[in-house]
């Protein structure tokens, strides 16, 4: 009997309790800002009624139960977050954009967040912070209806914001240049690291899996490629085994479809950064398919209506329909 199931990715844009200070240019939510931003939240996680939903920019575990307390359809929901670890320079506790994840589906195990980069992946020597990740990747097993488990990892790579160092002063050209490149080698290594988890886990089971979340690159970038493994050596027959495919390119009548979805809106241009990946078995060429991309839609009409309390990325909706 087929059953159809949906995944999203939602970037919910610090969500954070009233007066916690977040970044140095941007004011503390207001009472009535933040209730605005639960309300819309619970809204958007409504309108999306997926079964399994991965969130980015979560400052505060307590908010996002807010939101889900606040939802219709979530408020008997698993979350699944994680709180990073005290700043060990200060041993206060780190204000960081944490992911989470919330489901409907059961959980086979309790989900795991990978803090620290594999071994022998770190960035070069002087960068902050070089052996692990910015924001923790989250790893949790689902339970299908039909009893399969599948992986799914929610992350947030590093943004394309310039990486500026302490004591770099002025509008000089080269700042901004070396700034740009030390965010794109952050990302890359996170790409890296990423991957390098995905390869261990196809080594300890072959298991179907899904990685969601904002990737802060477009699906054709050298980043989003390195976590997808395309290009990879493989044994004859084996072709798909242990790749990532973008559910865009691969959703069945694809040819059919004409619209173009995005999630970000910047400057009067738009691309799509945040993407939800799947592994062989809901891929239709594969010997080992479990079930397809039947559909892939986005909820972005908030980037045009410009709603103060609505995040600032569209969101990723994806429907698998179990063979």
């Amino acid at each position: 009997m087929q059953q159809e199931i949906r995944f999203a990715t939602f970037n919910v844009c610090n969500l954070s309790q009233p007066g916690a200070k977040l970044y140095d240019n941007l004011a503390p939510l207001t009472e009535a800002e933040y209730a605005a931003k639960v309300a819309w939240t619970a809204r958007q996680l409504d309108q999306l009624d997926a079964d399994v939903i991965g969130l980015q920019e979560i400052f505060s575990l307590d908010a996002l139960r807010d939101v889900l307390a606040r939802s219709e359809r979530y408020r008997d929901a698993t979350l699944a977050g994680f709180t990073p670890p005290p700043d060990p320079a200060t041993g206060l506790p780190r204000v960081t954009p944490e992911v989470a994840l919330i489901s409907r589906l059961p959980l086979a195990a309790p989900a795991q967040a990978y803090i620290m980069f594999p071994h022998g992946v770190a960035l070069p020597d002087g960068g902050r912070d070089a052996d692990r990740f910015a924001r923790a990747p989250l790893h949790a097993q689902i339970v299908l209806p039909d009893a399969h488990i599948v992986d799914v990892i929610v992350v947030h790579l590093k943004s394309k914001r310039p990486d500026y160092r302490h004591g770099d002063v002025g509008d000089a050209p080269m700042l901004h240049a070396q700034a740009n490149l030390r965010s794109l080698i952050r990302r890359g290594t996170e790409a890296v690291a990423l991957r390098a988890l995905l390869s261990a886990m196809d080594k300890a089971s072959r298991r179907p899996r899904i990685v969601l979340g904002d990737f802060n690159d477009t699906v054709d970038a050298v980043t989003t490629h390195i976590v997808m493994g395309a290009g990879a050596a493989c044994e004859p027959g084996e072709e798909l085994h242990g790749q990532l495919f973008d559910c865009r390119q691969i959703q069945s009548g694809r040819e059919r479809r004409r619209d173009s979805g995005y999630t970000i809106a910047h400057d009067g241009r738009h691309a799509t950064i945040d993407h939800v990946l799947v592994s062989e078995q809901f891929h239709p060429a594969s010997r080992h398919a479990i079930g397809e991309v039947v559909d892939v839609s986005y909820l972005n009409q908030h980037l045009i209506d410009t709603t103060p309390a609505a995040s600032d990325h569209g969101q990723v909706l994806v429907t698998l329909r179990l063979y």
